[in-house]
């Protein structure tokens, strides 16, 4: 049985996980909520929930046996910039002892295995820590044409968006020159649209959570194609 674990700041979309367990119908993605002392989508505070003492301590109350792991957080994880964000998933791998990644990680290599160069983005946070995906995004190769960021401070707040605002700001957000919409927070509760999210705005909408399952199923070995999980999984 392929298990990917996944570690997850605070509380707030984490119940995207078990929804995406029951679609894969499979493969496993025990989650583990790792310490957040403040929730707040604000530098300093971001750069503390992604401290290496931090993830090291979810992956040890991690059940196992893994077949990889997953710092399942965007902005905890492109705040530290390229080079600190893999150095992150480096000591997240050697304390886990499996393949590890990170969301941000995860929309690069996503970018990357649908052939994306161009995206708009509609990030649920402050301009400033929005700008650090637009940096991070560019180590990549990727260009964003269009960033809208609706200022929310709070994971916590992100978490209640409802469905229809979550598909409304995807369509709002996107370039009529971009190959897909990324939607970077982990906090926002989009597993249940991700095919609805696509056909909304008509072409494909990556989002945190999404990213980081496929991901995490890549790096286990246990990649393919998968309904219901949007056209990333599709392909």
């Amino acid at each position: 049985m392929t298990t990917v674990g996944i570690l997850y700041p605070g509380f707030s979309a984490e119940d995207d996980y078990p929804r995406a367990e029951r679609l894969l119908d499979g493969p496993l993605l025990p989650l583990v909520h790792t310490e957040m002392r403040e929730d707040a989508h604000r530098v300093d505070a971001l750069l503390d929930i992604g401290g290496d003492e931090v993830l090291a301590a979810g992956a040890r109350a991690l059940p196992g046996p893994l077949d990889s792991i997953v710092w399942a957080c965007t902005s905890g994880s492109f705040v530290f910039g390229w080079d600190g964000a893999a150095a992150q998933v480096a000591a997240l791998g050697a304390a886990a002892g499996v393949p590890a990644s990170s969301t941000s990680f995860a929309f690069a290599d996503a970018c990357a295995h649908l052939g994306v160069t161009r995206v708009a983005v509609g990030a649920t946070y402050p301009d400033d820590v929005a700008e650090r995906f637009v940096a991070f995004l560019a180590r990549a190769g990727v260009e964003v044409l269009a960033l809208s960021a609706r200022g929310i401070v709070t994971a916590a707040e992100v978490g209640t968006l409802p469905p229809e605002d979550v598909l409304a700001f995807a369509e709002a957000a996107d370039h009529a020159d971009a190959q897909a919409v990324l939607l970077p927070d982990t906090a926002l509760h989009t597993v249940d649209l991700l095919d609805a999210l696509d056909a909304r705005v008509g072409k494909p909408v990556l989002t945190a959570n999404q990213v980081s399952i496929w991901q995490g199923l890549r790096l286990a070995g246990a990649a393919g194609p998968r309904a219901g999980l949007g056209r990333l999984f599709a392909e």
